[in-house]
């Protein structure tokens, strides 16, 4: 068990120390959801309507964090790609390091990559308006991990991406397919009531509409119902369907 956590630090700080070196990929959690946020908020925020008489920039924050929260770890899928059709996998099985380090490095520098996404938006949030309002510390905090929990489980997801697809590009592609309708037909940046009656329908059962409702009541404090409790129930549940599957395709690759 240590020399697995022992290596498992090991391989999260090497996916890390590369961040500075790859420009493209820092700018991916700065600057490119700093845009959402503004373009959100100054372009659209006018024309939608927002329920419980909170301002847009209020209700789009929590919403568009989760949205960049879950997009956090196509890193993770580039990289293992990368790692697989490489030969890099190879040479990890001939040192004597712990298989399970390779994911769990892995997924683990993204909750690193995560909290500065997180940080990133919340300043910028700050800036233009964005305000804690009816909530307590607690709750604040409350809301970055589970933020982190989220985030931490669909890394297992885009593992699991990165290991099925042919090469980097199709990772990029698939992800984007996969989570932004996911994303986008949620209570992330409109509210599902004013959806047609389908789109409606699906929102109300999407996880992402129940991770958005679960931080909208944790940071400013809009109405929850069981959501807070739901929101931690998906997110065990993604992790416990995904990380098996990612750790059984990756035996695989590194067996072939």
């Amino acid at each position: 068990m240590r020399r697995l956590v022992t290596d498992t630090l090991v391989i999260a700080e090497r996916n890390l120390v590369r961040l500075p070196r790859a420009p493209d990929l820092l700018l991916a959690f700065t600057v490119q959801p700093v845009m959402f946020v503004l373009l959100f908020r100054y372009v659209f925020g006018g024309a939608i309507r927002t329920p419980h008489g909170i301002s847009y920039v209020n209700y789009l924050i929590p919403g568009i964090i989760v949205q960049n929260i879950a997009f956090g770890g196509f890193v993770t899928a580039l990289g293992l790609n990368e790692d697989v059709h490489k030969g890099l996998i190879d040479r990890f099985r001939s040192l004597p390091m712990a298989r399970p380090a390779v994911l769990a490095g892995r997924t683990f520098s993204d909750i690193v990559t995560n909290l500065l996404s997180i940080t990133v938006l919340t300043v910028t949030g700050l800036i233009i308006g964005f305000s804690f309002s009816h909530t307590s510390a607690l709750e604040v905090i409350g809301g970055i991990g589970l933020l982190l929990l989220f985030g931490y489980a669909f890394s297992w997801v885009f593992a699991l991406v990165g290991l099925l697809v042919s090469s980097p590009e199709s990772a990029n592609s698939f992800g984007f397919i996969a989570v932004f309708p996911l994303t986008f037909i949620s209570s992330a940046f409109v509210p599902p009531q004013f959806m047609p009656s389908a789109l409606r329908a699906f929102a109300n059962v999407n996880p992402f509409t129940i991770i958005v409702d679960a931080m909208r009541h944790l940071w400013i404090g809009t109405p929850a119902g069981n959501s807070v409790w739901g929101a931690v129930v998906w997110s065990f549940v993604i992790l416990g369907v995904f990380a098996p599957m990612a750790v059984a395709r990756y035996r695989r690759a590194a067996g072939q």
